[in-house]
């Protein structure tokens, strides 16, 4: 195996730190590793590099055609989600380009949404506003059991949220745009599972309605106004996927006017948020700051992928995760 000349590109937020230290370390055991510098000029920073390891998928559209012109050659992006890559742009520029598939970070987006109902299911924000104030045996809760928890998307995250949901008695059922292996089936033993075709019908069931897609022109506002009036006024939202899956104006306003039963939500059309909404003060809103995937397990996960699909590329093996023309 030969050994590559590669630029790390750190994420622009520096709370991932911890997130750079188990790429480089993990890199630079085997090839020459060099860290980009946002402060530097950009052109001799590339210079003999082949590869690009990007956290985020945050190369910005100005250094796309510098890397090219210095002869880069491949970049692995550290997301999953391809919304915020400009992938058109480095796969014109002649580029290979691989992401991080969603099974790196399923464990910590299913326990997230996981931790949603449960807080949901608990009144969690009025039980620890209770205690704050003395007051106990207030409010009462809601089992789970024989409850229905609608996954829109039925990939790895959802998998796995079943994995955990199952044993508290919720009834899983689930659509996909893909058919569904069986041995997946066998295990997990949805009571339903259907296609996009079936999506009005499993908002109309669902207690709790999670979402587990990507962000594409055709999945954008999947649930929208009308879709939000299908749902049970009971019934909680979880969005641990894309912001921009759900119409925010539409639900705002049915939380706040009491037709839906609450909303977990850890991702945002516009991020960060504006924090001052009424709606985030509401006690049926439970919100993380696009925190559900980043655990030290999908740290950890995606910078062995990483290390993995260089020493494959530097083998002249093919790639994991590639994107193509049709993922965009």
């Amino acid at each position: 195996m030969r050994t590559l000349n590669v630029l790390f590109l750190p994420h622009p937020n520096d709370v991932l730190k911890s997130w750079n230290t188990e790429i480089t370390d993990l890199i630079s055991r085997t090839h020459n590793l060099s860290i980009f510098d946002r402060s530097a000029s950009p052109g001799p920073q590339f210079a003999d590099i082949e590869v690009i390891v990007d956290l985020g998928g945050n190369i910005t559209k100005d250094l796309i055609p510098i890397a090219a012109a210095a002869g880069v050659k491949y970049l692995q992006a550290q997301t999953t989600g391809l919304d915020h890559v400009h992938v058109e742009e480095i796969l014109d520029a002649g580029l290979t380009l691989a992401h991080c598939p969603g099974h790196l970070s399923s464990v910590a987006l299913a326990q997230s949404a996981m931790m949603f109902i449960l807080m949901h299911a608990h009144k969690y924000t009025e039980a620890h506003a209770n205690f704050a104030a003395g007051k106990l045996y207030s409010p009462t809760g809601t089992e789970l059991a024989g409850q229905t928890l609608g996954l829109v998307g039925f990939g790895s995250s959802a998998q796995e949220l079943a994995r955990r949901a199952k044993p508290f008695g919720l009834k899983i059922h689930a659509i996909d745009i893909r058919p569904i292996e069986e041995e997946i089936l066998a295990e997990l033993q949805p009571e339903f599972l259907g296609t996009p075709d079936d999506l009005d019908q499993l908002v109309a069931d669902s207690d709790y309605l999670s979402l587990h897609l990507h962000l594409t022109p055709q999945t954008h506002h999947t649930i929208n106004a009308r879709r939000l009036g299908l749902m049970k006024t009971s019934a909680c939202l979880i969005n641990i996927a894309r912001g921009e899956l759900v119409d925010e104006e539409a639900l705002y306003q049915a939380l706040e006017e009491g037709r839906l039963g609450g909303a977990g939500l850890d991702v945002f059309a516009q991020e960060p948020p504006d924090v001052d909404l009424p709606v985030y003060r509401l006690p049926n809103v439970f919100t993380m700051p696009h925190t559900a995937g980043s655990t030290n397990g999908t740290a950890r996960n995606r910078a062995r992928f990483a290390a993995d699909n260089l020493d494959r590329y530097a083998r002249g093996e093919p790639l994991e995760g590639l994107v193509t023309n049709r993922d965009i």
